[in-house]
């Protein structure tokens, strides 16, 4: 099992290659490195002997909710539950934080599904639609499927699952 921590700012390098790798392959959307550095804060890293071959990150959008982020597992890493792990460190913390709900939007809804998200509709989420997503050069052909995990309904001292 991956050791799952805060991601410092020696890792926004290796986070930005992860991240690129994946976007390249037209899996995730890029991300600049200056953003990686100015969002390190909201990132975890999933280690193995040291290696970060996972990342992650919690971007808080409003007083209840947040998204689940550039989500990205080494090919190396895959089908050792890395991703899953990441992303229950995410909902842990929004649970710490009392947020209501945590969705992402993603290519592989059915892996969120697992972790126990919903499919939604993005609309449920205009901070996102109207701040981030009309900036983004697929707005208009967009194929990312939107998931939402709510909160409230686990209470404060659920465990997130991880499959």
């Amino acid at each position: 099992m991956p050791c799952i921590e805060p991601a410092r700012l020696a890792d926004a390098e290796a986070i930005h290659q992860l991240i690129t790798y994946w976007a390249e392959k037209g899996d995730m959307l890029h991300r600049p490195v200056g953003e990686i550095y100015e969002a390190i804060r909201d990132f975890k890293v999933a280690r193995i002997d040291g290696e970060i071959v996972g990342c992650g990150s919690l971007h808080i959008m409003g007083a209840d909710l947040a998204e689940v982020r550039s989500l990205a597992v080494s090919e190396a890493a895959q089908g050792k539950r890395v991703g899953a792990a990441i992303v229950a460190a995410c909902v842990q913390d929004a649970m710490s934080l009392g947020l209501d709900r945590v969705f992402a939007l993603t290519y592989r809804p059915g892996f969120f599904e697992k972790q126990g998200f919903r499919l939604a509709n993005v609309m449920e989420f205009p901070q996102k639609v109207w701040n981030e997503c009309v900036r983004c050069p697929f707005f208009t052909n967009c194929k990312e499927v939107a998931v939402v995990r709510s909160l409230r309904e686990e209470g404060d001292l659920s465990v997130p699952l991880v499959r």
